[in-house]
């Protein structure tokens, strides 16, 4: 699995917080964006996380280049339907040598499991070639490969959706390719809005584990307090 950030909006929580506090400043947007100190941005982000008034964060967005994740994880993804996503096409993309398969660890470790994995992946592929060799159009060909196949994607979430997709998918509760891609996300967002995603992450982070009676039972480390 390659992630990675290929843009976001400069300045992410300066630009949340002047959007937020545009509703109260006989200013407009960009004279806040300039004059408002690192303090007084900081103080409107405490004040519409906490209280949960958090249409501004969706003023801030972040692109991430997807690339040696499933069909399976792919999947998931897009059911946040809060985001942007364009996805390597199997319609017009069509593979003359066999691509890579993702292969589940408790797959890997079994060497039965993987030895019958291998074999089904191939002849899938096999005969997906075979269709092609026959002059069936590759986007009926396609049919025949399967979800363990890598693919590449593109999505774009703002903030907003992006915790939520964090609370989610970093969960230990969570499909293990997926919760690894919430991960490194995460890991990439951090550093460019340090105050916004410093409890970013499984609900266990900042409270009550809100999986109810599916709970994992081995909470994260709660993560500090805003000031």
């Amino acid at each position: 699995m390659d992630v990675r950030l290929l843009n976001h909006t400069p300045d992410p929580e300066r630009a949340i917080a002047a959007a937020a506090r545009l509703c109260y400043a006989p200013v407009g947007a960009a004279e806040l964006l300039e004059v408002m100190s690192d303090e007084g941005v900081r103080k409107v982000l405490k004040t519409i996380i906490t209280s949960g008034h958090t249409s501004a964060l969706e003023h801030a967005s972040f692109t991430f280049a997807i690339d040696g994740v499933s069909r399976a994880l792919t999947h998931q993804l897009v059911r946040h339907r809060l985001a942007s996503y364009n996805q390597q096409s199997q319609r017009y993309v069509t593979y003359a040598e066999e691509p890579s398969f993702v292969v589940p660890p408790a797959v890997a470790e079994d060497p039965v499991a993987a030895e019958a994995y291998g074999a089904a992946t191939r002849a899938a592929f096999e005969a997906y070639r075979a269709l092609l060799d026959a002059g069936i159009p590759a986007e009926d060909a396609r049919y025949l490969l399967p979800n363990a196949m890598e693919t590449k994607i593109v999505v774009t979430m703002n903030v907003r959706e992006l915790l939520h997709f964090f609370e989610l998918r970093c969960c230990k509760r969570a499909q293990w390719e997926i919760r690894a891609l919430a991960l490194a996300m995460l890991e990439l967002a951090e550093p460019t809005a340090p105050y916004i995603f410093m409890d970013a992450g499984a609900s266990c982070r900042r409270g009550p584990c809100r999986e109810g009676k599916m709970t994992c039972n081995d909470p994260y480390p709660k993560a500090p307090k805003r000031e």
